[in-house]
C-alpha cells in the first residue's frame, strides 16, 4: 500500500500542476529513505522542464531532459501539490519547487519509499527492467497469465502479485480479483485452466478500473493529492472482512495466510 489504482490517483492529481513546467529548486530534509536521496538532486532537477510524468507499475517517473526521477510512495508515502507556503512536519522529507509558483512536497512517515535518479533509459534501469506487462494493457490476457503458469506450483494469489508476471497488482486487489472469478487463492498457478486464466485477467482489469475510478482505497494511510481519502473501501467485497459474511453467499470468509500476507475468501463461492 499504496497500489496500483492509489499511485495512478497520484498521477492524475499531480500531473496537470506540474508536467511542462521548470524546476527552480529542490529541497531535500531527510535523505535516507528506502535508499538514500541522491545527493546530487538538488543539483540535477534546477532549470530543467519536467517534460514527461507517467506511471510504471508502482513507480513514479518524472522525466527531464537529462535524466529521470524515479519516485516509489512505499508504505504510507503521499505526494502534496502545495500553492502556498506550509510549514513542513515530521515527515515532509522532500520539496520540489517549480515556476508556476507551485511545490511538490513529498510525505513519508514509514520512510519505505524512494526517489531516485538515473542518466541512463529509465526502463533498463534495475528496478524497472525485469518488470511484467500493465495489466490494464492488451499484453495482459488469459493466453499470457496461462502460458507464464505452466508448472508453477506456488498459490496464485502469489502468481499474481509477482511484479514479473503483472506490476501492480497488489494484496488488496489481487485477493478481489479472485474473488469475483470464483478462484481459492491457494491454488497453484499451474493448475487453472485458460478459462480461469480468462476470468482472472478480466477480474483484475475490472477491479483495478473500478479502484482507480473510486480514486483509490484508503485503509489507513492513503491520501489523494488533495488531502481526502479514496472511496474503493466501501466497494471491498473480501479484503479485511475476515470472519464477516460473504457479500454473495452470506458464508462466513476465511482468513488465512499466503506468502506473509493476509488472505480472506469464501470457500462457498471460491471452491
Amino acid at each position: 500500500m499504496p497500489e496500483l489504482p492509489e499511485v495512478e490517483t497520484t498521477l492524475r492529481g499531480i500531473k496537470p500542476h506540474i508536467a511542462k513546467q521548470k524546476v527552480l529548486g529542490v529541497l531535500i530534509r531527510q535523505p535516507r529513505l528506502r535508499w538514500p536521496i541522491p545527493a546530487d538532486l538538488t543539483a540535477q532537477l534546477p532549470g530543467q522542464i519536467l517534460q514527461r510524468l507517467w506511471r510504471r507499475g508502482k513507480y513514479l517517473l518524472f522525466g527531464f531532459e537529462t535524466g529521470t526521477m524515479i519516485l516509489h510512495l512505499g508504505m504510507s508515502g503521499r505526494l502534496h501539490v502545495h500553492t502556498q507556503v506550509t510549514p513542513p512536519q515530521k515527515h515532509d522529507h522532500v520539496d520540489i519547487y517549480f515556476d508556476n509558483n507551485k511545490y511538490l512536497r513529498l510525505t513519508d512517515p514509514r520512510r519505505f519509499g524512494a526517489v531516485l535518479w538515473t542518466n541512463e533509459a529509465v526502463t533498463q534501469h534495475p528496478l524497472l527492467q525485469a518488470m511484467g506487462p500493465e495489466p490494464l494493457t492488451a499484453a495482459f490476457d488469459e493466453h499470457y497469465l496461462w502460458k507464464q503458469a505452466q508448472g508453477k506450483k506456488l498459490p496464485v494469489k502469489s502468481f499474481i502479485m509477482d511484479n514479473k508476471i503483472v506490476v501492480g497488482v497488489g494484496n488488496i486487489y489481487a485477493a478481489e480479483a479472485l474473488f469475483r472469478a470464483r478462484i481459492r487463492p491457494q491454488t497453484p498457478a499451474g493448475k487453472l485452466s485458460l478459462a480461469q486464466y480468462r476470468k482472472l485477467t478480466a477480474a483484475i482489469k475490472a477491479v483495478l478500473t473500478e479502484a482507480i475510478k473510486k480514486e483509490g482505497t484508503t485503509l489507513k494511510d492513503f491520501m489523494k493529492p488533495s488531502g481526502k481519502p479514496g472511496d474503493f473501501q466501501f466497494e471491498l467485497s473480501v479484503y479485511g472482512r475476515g470472519g464477516e459474511p460473504c457479500k454473495r453467499c452470506k458464508t462466513k470468509l476465511t482468513a488465512i495466510k499466503i506468502g506473509q500476507r493476509s488472505t480472506v475468501y469464501c470457500r462457498q463461492c471460491q471452491p
